[in-house]
């Protein structure tokens, strides 16, 4: 994969003059942005896939929703259908795509769930349809300019920030690094423990001039869930997992039961994979050579949302499923909420 990198690497300059032209069209008003009456808040990154977006979407959803009447907006990657949709109770991932359907079967009505590819458009349909809708959580369009955010939220990682990488194809920038100089606030994700974070390092690379602007945050596995209600799976300690995953990097959830189960086999699919039913007997055909240790299947829960569907219920139903939720962690989460509660707070239409 390097190889090929390196091969197209001189690809990279003209995709840099690309995006640095757009920016900068953007930047003096050439290209305008539509700004709107109500909060918008941005969450993206600067490269591609695997920072952790979807369950920092989540937290902002739990912190605002009780208060204020939430929509999120997401173009729906992977979807089959094109336009404008709010997710309904009929709504499949193939309509609306996973990361919106994961926030339809958790939250429901207590959110708006609007998927379309132009967010302006979205925006506006949204509020044609939805007049009482006080703030937007804008999914993954941190490059999407031509919407203008009150409030950009850069999310880069822990391991990989986006200030030792390089744009594509050489490393997995969508552009520059100086696109970091739009964000408000910059959340370092997928820190294991918050005590060995290097704070004065990051914010030396991150905001010389603003360090309060830099936060971090970790991943805290919650519950493992079952597919059906009837399942239920007692201890995790000791289990023997057949391990399913379809994301960016598997890597942290696999170290982490590793430390508390068996995984005894792990089906590695790319991100976003679309399950088919030849998939499915391979994953029992697997349990089937196991099954005298009594493993279970464990999966995703982003990845639930492509399984647990109408075409694979009655062949789910034979066979243990389960998916491990998680939550995310803010260190300075005081200060984070307030930022934020601000921030909507303020620019909300009738203050």
């Amino acid at each position: 994969m390097q190889f090929f990198r390196i091969l197209f690497a001189p690809l990279g300059l003209f995709y840099w003059v690309i995006t640095t032209l757009r920016n900068g069209f953007y930047n003096r008003g050439i290209f305008k942005a539509s700004k709107f009456s109500i909060p918008i808040i941005n969450l993206g990154n600067l490269s591609v896939g695997g920072t952790g977006k979807t369950p920092h979407t989540e937290y902002l959803i739990r912190l605002l929703k009780d208060e204020y009447k939430v929509a999120t907006l997401s173009r729906g990657f992977g979807r089959k259908e094109r336009g404008f949709i709010i997710a309904n109770e009929e709504s499949t991932y193939k309509q609306i795509g996973d990361e919106p359907m994961q926030y339809y079967k958790k939250y429901g009505d207590d959110i708006k769930v609007v998927v379309e590819a132009n967010r302006v458009k979205g925006v506006m349909d949204l509020m044609h349809e939805h007049e009482d809708t006080e703030v937007v959580l804008l999914d993954d369009a941190y490059q999407h300019r031509a919407i203008h955010r009150g409030l950009n939220i850069l999310i880069t990682t822990h391991d990989k920030p986006y200030f030792k990488d390089y744009i594509l194809p050489l490393g997995d920038l969508r552009e520059s690094r100086k696109g970091s100089s739009r964000a408000d606030l910059v959340v370092v994700s997928k820190c294991v423990d918050f005590e060995k974070v290097k704070r004065d390092f990051f914010a030396r690379k991150i905001a010389p001039d603003n360090p309060r602007k830099v936060f971090f945050s970790k991943i805290n596995y919650a519950n493992i869930l079952p597919f059906f209600p009837s399942q239920e799976i007692g201890v995790l300690n000791g289990k023997k997992i057949i391990l399913v995953s379809g994301i960016a990097n598997a890597e942290p959830l696999k170290k982490y039961l590793q430390d508390k189960a068996e995984i005894i086999h792990h089906f590695n699919y790319k991100d976003h994979h679309n399950f088919k039913p030849e998939d499915l007997r391979d994953i029992h055909g697997i349990f089937g050579k196991f099954a005298d240790r009594d493993p279970i299947i464990l999966t995703t829960e982003k990845d639930a949302m492509r399984l647990i569907v109408h075409e694979f219920e009655e062949e789910l139903k034979n066979y243990p499923w389960y998916y491990q939720s998680i939550e995310i962690e803010i260190d300075r989460k005081e200060e984070f909420d307030q930022i934020i509660k601000n921030y909507v707070e303020t620019n909300r239409r009738n203050h």
